[in-house]
């Protein structure tokens, strides 16, 4: 799950307005930060970009990327654990952002049940035991508030799909983290679109049009699984969990479960309320 605090206005993420001349005139930290989200070096669409030298993504006009170097620093920026191996995707107003991540577990047979309360404790108390590796970090703490939409599985596109509202404790900012899980014959692409809760569903909408675009290459997608192919350890109540760190509670690695847990969290801290509403204005004379 990625959540982002929603008061944020969302350089990453959340719907905002542009703000009048006299208030686009934020405090000098926010003007720093502004000025480091607008200097990453952005892709503009329309084009394809590739994803993980596996699959593609078409970028339509209108839309950002970053690559996994610049994302990494935008996650350094705001907060968050990425690992310099996801993309990142948005409008150009960033009022919502979707972050891509790829594990090469193996094919992951999709014929398992979900017991959807089961995974949701199981989520609820990975939040809470890393909350202190968040405090250790200084940074706001948060908690799982519930489903938003219950996991579900689509044996057409072979996509899991589920959405978790979380909560910001320090300022009880609500957010939510839309889940996709694109199945291929090698592994998982893990897709999270993160908004606030009121501008979910129009948010989904434009997310779920733009990973229309979205394919695995030739010889990956999850139909062309053969046999002696690599099999993924678990199954699709795993990757709600965090894919292959939910084996890890059957060995007590809570260790794992943890750190899933803080990276799976995308966090935008409180403080930095309507940082991004210029940034909008900027991309309209930048090139890539």
């Amino acid at each position: 799950m990625k959540l982002v605090v929603a008061a944020l206005a969302l350089g990453c993420l959340i719907s905002v307005a542009l703000p009048s001349v006299a208030e686009d005139q934020p405090p000098p930290e926010q003007n720093s930060v502004r000025k480091q989200i607008s200097e990453l070096k952005w892709i503009k669409g329309p084009q394809q970009v590739p994803l993980f030298g596996n699959s593609t993504l078409d970028l339509p006009a209108g839309y950002v990327f970053l690559n996994p170097a610049e994302t990494a620093k935008l996650e350094a920026i705001t907060h968050n654990i990425g690992g310099g191996t996801e993309y990142f995707l948005a409008p150009e107003d960033l009022h919502w952002g979707a972050h891509f991540s790829f594990k090469d577990d193996g094919y992951v047979k999709d014929d398992e049940k979900i017991d959807a309360p089961s995974l949701l404790q199981s989520i609820k108390d990975g939040t809470a035991a890393a909350n202190k590796i968040r405090r250790e970090r200084g940074w706001d703490e948060m908690e799982v508030v519930g489903w938003q939409t219950s996991p579900h599985y689509e044996t057409q596109t072979n996509r899991l799909e589920w959405a978790v509202t979380g909560r910001d404790l320090k300022s009880s900012t609500e957010v939510v983290n839309f889940n996709t899980r694109i199945l291929g014959r090698g592994g998982v692409m893990s897709v999270v679109l993160i908004a606030e809760p009121q501008d979910l569903s129009a948010a989904t909408d434009e997310f779920k049009s733009t990973l229309a675009g979205f394919s695995y290459s030739a010889g990956q997608r999850y139909a062309e699984y053969k046999p002696g192919d690599k099999v993924a350890k678990y199954g699709l109540a795993a990757l709600v969990t965090g894919g292959a760190a939910a084996i890890a509670v059957k060995t007590g690695l809570w260790k794992v479960i943890v750190g899933a847990a803080v990276a799976g969290w995308k966090f935008i801290a409180a403080a930095f309320v309507a940082l991004f509403g210029g940034l909008a204005r900027r991309f309209k004379n930048k090139t890539t």
